[in-house]
């Protein structure tokens, strides 16, 4: 397996309209379908290039698509009479759950109908769906979450991954992480030559688990193929530094770092807040400041990179 080069070109399903398509599981998630049909329409507003294609009940989504002008002639539903709940075992959902709107949003990119399937639901059963569905690429034994996390590079975010789709990984599964990422940094943020890092307690070559100073050779030893940098082992202060591009993980301290990198953004959000609140003064300098506490909360808000792209798949599937 090598980093691969960009194949948007050859993979993207063409539409008469010249839109891309977006598939969207409208019933997952917490907040229910009211709140995916109201993000669409903010997303159509900012992205005149895109359409969507939403599944789930019909008779709860059409007239909730009929309330926003965003979405005229832009938008159509697909009926899955049956949802996947937050609770569903994902082994069992891939056994009985072909009438989900989480399988027919899949299915719409595996037909090329659609250029990605979108879901806030299972993540379990959202993986286990794509892999059943849309199967490996060659060479991919364990797919990967990759995030874009809030970074001091120039590009405004470093890749991570893996930050969930499995809480193990051994070293051959770590350096086809960086291999994965590599490509995502590659043709997602036009970086030709990505710098990757292995994340560890310390930079120190001599620590770390078994698996880390396998992964850290194999890396090492493709870097010059794949046509990448690797700087070697970093630590969780580096995710959001600058002196890497890509950081590899598997996906238990991945999600704990992204979980944890989000309660901090929160954090630090609420305590400006409080302070601002203290003292008449303090409340004025608030509103003296406002432009540049939007530009911060701009950056540091956990909300703008939520997706999560399944990187290994023979399609696209963001959670």
């Amino acid at each position: 397996m090598t980093a691969q080069t960009d194949q948007r070109s050859a993979n993207s399903p063409a539409r008469p309209d010249g839109r891309t398509l977006i598939s969207i599981d409208a019933m997952g998630g917490d907040e229910g379908p009211a709140a995916v049909v109201a993000g669409c329409s903010l997303s159509a507003k900012i992205n005149p290039d895109i359409a969507f294609v939403l599944h789930g009940d019909t008779a709860e989504l059409d007239p909730l698509v009929a309330k926003w002008a965003d979405l005229k002639g832009r938008c159509e539903t697909r009926h899955a009479t049956e949802v996947v709940s937050m609770e569903d075992k994902p082994s069992q959902v891939v056994r009985t759950g072909k009438n989900t709107s989480m399988w027919s949003a899949i299915e719409s990119v595996r037909a090329g109908e659609a250029a990605v399937a979108v879901s806030c639901g299972n993540t379990g059963a959202l993986m286990a769906m794509s892999m059943i569905r849309l199967r490996k690429l060659p060479g991919v034994i364990r797919p990967a979450i990759a995030v874009l996390y809030p970074s001091a590079n120039p590009q405004g975010f470093n890749v991570l991954l893996d930050v969930g789709a499995d809480i193990r990984a051994d070293g051959e599964d770590l350096m086809r992480f960086a291999l994965m990422g590599v490509s995502y940094a590659r043709n997602g943020m036009d970086i030709a030559h990505p710098r990757v890092g292995l994340l560890n307690v310390g930079t120190e070559e001599h620590k770390g688990r078994a698996e880390l100073h396998e992964a850290y050779e194999m890396i090492r030893a493709r870097e010059d193929e794949a046509g990448y940098v690797f700087v070697g082992f970093v630590e969780g202060g580096d995710i959001s530094g600058d002196s890497v591009d890509v950081i590899v993980t598997d996906g238990f301290t991945g999600n704990v770092a992204i979980k944890t990198g989000e309660g901090t953004a929160s954090l630090i959000g609420q305590r400006l807040r409080e302070a601002f609140k203290y003292s008449p003064l303090s409340r004025l300098a608030s509103l003296l400041a406002y432009t540049s506490l939007q530009r911060l909360r701009q950056k540091i808000d956990p909300r703008r990179v939520t997706g999560g792209v399944f990187i290994g798949l023979n399609g696209t599937v963001v959670k």
